[in-house]
């Protein structure tokens, strides 16, 4: 009920007192309860502070120790059987394990597992968050790109006509069958004049190549399908490997080409690797005895930067997708990569741009990189 007033000539509207005492809420009542909020972090430091709280999910806490305890270690497992490698080649994909584990202390209301998490998931970002990023440039002197074709590949001529779509300078082949051969010298010499091959690796070039000769990478004992129609005597004499010299406006380029041996996960033997090692230990005493200061590495290594049999090569040369690319760039098996096998791998030069260009008929994603001097 309103009664008018009369103050100073004017009247104004008089309302009536409202309150509990008189049947409607009164103005404090609409206002959200200010120490609801004020308590929420109190009530959680409570339920944090309780021991039930850290008793819960106890192997879930393990788990999540040991996770980041591998990741932290990896280079402590042992290599029996291959071990060590076959970690630290999908050492990228146990951070998957951060969100399950992570789910799994939710619902326990485990405290002991969310402290846990911390170590897997601040080693992960310390091993790989850099690689989350977009690191590349516009720019680069000379665009390289490698790819390892495929001996089974159905289509030669259709993924040497995608490679030179490409607009590379220079570009690496691995895995060239004697029959597929002729195919791409045909398909590529418009736009690549120059180009070198040894046994099953060969390298394509708008720039003139010079002292061009075979590096031995160790390949007794060739298996897979480039070796099913040969004598032992012809893969153990079939080169993998392959150095030049190119000749560009800045002075010359050491441009080596490699396909080390393949990598096998056996039931007796584990995840055999020692044909893929042995190459890498005979491909890292050549880049040693190199003298150029400006190298690049192109080929399919078998194995991602991770790996420690890779170490004679990661310890002279960089990553050029490491440093200037954007995300894993994983290349193996084309259909779905779930590693970086094929590499580009540079010293004396700057990466400025890595990517990885679309599937060709091979099994292997190509992968491109953009450097300058």
């Amino acid at each position: 009920m309103t009664e008018r007033a009369v103050t100073a000539g004017t009247e104004q509207p008089v309302t009536e007192q409202t309150g509990p005492g008189h049947g409607n809420p009164g103005p404090d009542s609409r206002r959200p309860r200010s120490g609801a909020w004020r308590t929420a972090p109190r009530r959680a430091l409570r339920g944090v502070s309780r021991p039930e709280t850290w008793r819960r999910g106890p192997v879930p806490a393990v788990l999540a120790l040991c996770l980041g305890l591998l990741m932290l270690l990896h280079g402590q497992v042992t290599n029996a059987r291959g071990l060590g490698s076959l970690v630290e080649t999908f050492l990228p994909w146990f951070g998957l394990f951060v969100p399950v584990l992570l789910v799994a202390a939710v619902w326990r209301r485990s405290a002991s597992t969310m402290a846990a998490l911390l170590l897997p998931a601040v080693v992960w970002l310390n091993l790989f968050g850099g690689l989350l990023g977009d690191k590349s440039h516009t720019g680069g002197d000379l665009t390289v790109v490698s790819h390892n074709v495929g001996a089974d590949n159905p289509d030669p001529v259709a993924t040497a006509r995608e490679l030179a779509a490409s607009g590379a300078h220079l570009l690496a082949l691995e895995e060239i069958t004697p029959q597929a051969l002729g195919e791409y010298e045909r398909e590529l010499a418009r736009t690549y004049p120059h180009h070198e091959v040894r046994g099953t690796v060969g390298l394509w070039s708008k720039l003139p190549l010079s002292d061009t000769r075979t590096v031995d990478v160790a390949m007794q004992g060739m298996a897979g399908p480039l070796a099913e129609n040969l004598s032992p005597e012809e893969r153990a004499a079939t080169p993998r490997a392959l150095r030049t010299t190119v000749a560009t406006d800045q002075g010359p380029l050491a441009v080596y080409v490699a396909h080390l041996g393949s990598v096998r996960l056996m039931p007796r033997n584990g995840f055999w690797t020692a044909q893929r090692d042995a190459g890498a230990q005979a491909l890292g005493r050549a880049l040693a005895a190199e003298r150029n200061e400006r190298v690049v590495l192109l080929g399919d290594l078998n194995g991602t930067t991770d790996d420690r049999a890779l170490t004679g090569l990661t310890s002279r040369l960089r990553s050029a997708q490491e440093t200037a690319g954007d995300g894993f760039g994983f290349t193996w098996p084309a259909t779905f990569p779930v590693a970086r096998i094929d590499q580009i791998l540079v010293r004396g030069v700057q990466p400025r741009s890595a990517w990885v260009l679309p599937a060709t008929g091979s099994d292997h994603l190509p992968v491109a990189a953009g450097i300058s001097w």
